[in-house]
Parts: structure tokens; sequence; C-alpha cells
């Protein structure tokens, strides 16, 4: 395996660096992932959006607090601050927790696109090398220059090995930020409606006060 790096040329060394950032990345985004997996509160969730159904809103952030689900503490910041706007408040927070999904994707795909490239130069570096030979003694020992072009098409399959392994997990990753966020999305639609009904609830009210009870005759 050395000697297969060493015969790459110096390209590979590039290579190297993507790969290793590549599996810190990526395995730290995993150890991320288990640990929301294991944070996750549906019960929690339900109960936030049962109390705001039931116009228990202070009972609904009491509760928002209480969950270790980012979807739970997207509600409770959100009612936190609804008086200011609701859907600002929820914008802002569901950019923060789904900013912790997100990070690392860049890099991943910084990587993807990056590899194959420095694969294709480490490549076309090996066969300008290989052709230099053609005017120089070697031109009476072929295998000399087919195996430069051998070697120069290591770092090609070292850079599309690299993009390949990395592409797996980035769509993975992909795949639960769009989770999460549909997730913030519907139980953020649930509540808004919810206290829709509780502003127009409020507004009858005052339209239409409690009728004041007859007086006794004396």
């Amino acid at each position: 395996m050395l000697e297969i790096f060493q015969n790459g040329g110096p390209i590979m060394w590039p290579l190297l660096i993507c790969s290793i950032v590549a599996l810190s990345t990526v395995l730290e985004r995993l150890y991320f992932t288990i640990q929301v997996s294991r944070s996750r509160d549906e019960a929690g969730v339900d109960e936030v959006l049962r109390r705001v159904e039931h116009h228990d809103l202070d009972g609904a952030l009491a509760a928002a607090r209480k969950s270790t689900d980012f979807v739970a503490r997207v509600l409770g910041s959100a009612l936190e601050h609804r008086v200011e706007s609701f859907a600002s408040a929820v914008m802002r927070a569901a950019n923060q927790e789904l900013r912790k999904f997100s990070r690392g994707l860049a890099v991943l795909d910084t990587i993807i696109t990056l590899s194959p490239l420095l694969g294709l130069l480490g490549t076309v570096t090996g066969m300008i090398h290989s052709f230099n030979l053609l005017g120089g003694h070697e031109l009476g020992m072929p295998h000399a220059i087919t195996g430069g072009i051998a070697q120069a098409l290591i770092a090609t399959a070292f850079g599309l090995g690299i993009a390949i392994t990395a592409l797996i997990p980035f769509n993975f990753l992909n795949a639960r930020l769009e989770e999460a966020r549909r997730e913030i999305e519907d139980a953020a639609t649930l509540v808004e409606l919810h206290l829709g009904q509780c502003e127009k609830c409020a507004v009858g009210n005052e339209k239409h006060p409690p009728l004041a009870p007859p007086s006794g005759r004396g």
C-alpha cells in the first residue's frame, strides 16, 4: 500500500489530507447524529402541542423547557418570544438548531468536488512526465513509459475513491437535515394554527362580553 502511495506522485499528499479531513468530519457527524437520536423526546413534543391546543401556553412553554428534543426547543423559544413575532421567533430558533445539523456538510461537499480534480491533476502531470520520456533514451524501453502511465492513474483512482466514499455519508447527513427541517416546520405550523384560534377566541370574547346577571326586584 505504501509503495502504491509513493508511485502516485506528490499529489497523493493532498489527497491523503482530504481523506483524513473527510473521515474526521464523517465520524464527528455520526457521533452528533447518535447524540440527537438519543435525545429525541417525542412525548415531550406531543405534550407541548397538546397544551398549546388546549390554550395552555404557559404549560406548553414549561414542557418545552423540560424536553431535550430539538423540536421542543424550537417551539419553546418561539412561544417565549411569541408576543414580538411568532413566525420570526420560529425562524430564528430553527436556524440555530438546523445550523448544528448542517455543520460539516460544506467540508464534505468541497472534498467530494476537490478529490477527483486533484486525482486528475496528478494523472495529467504523470502523463506529461511519461510522454517526456518519448524524447529520451527510454524510447527503447516501452515498459518504462507504460509503467509511468499506470502510476499516473493511481492518483485518479484515489481521488475518485475518496469522493465516492464521502458521497454516501454526505447524502445521509443531507437527508437528516431535511428531515429535521420538516419536523420543525410541521410542529411550528400546528402551534401557529392553535395560536391563531386562541387570538380569534380572545377577539370574540371582547366583542361579545358575558351578559350581566339580572338584577333582583326589591
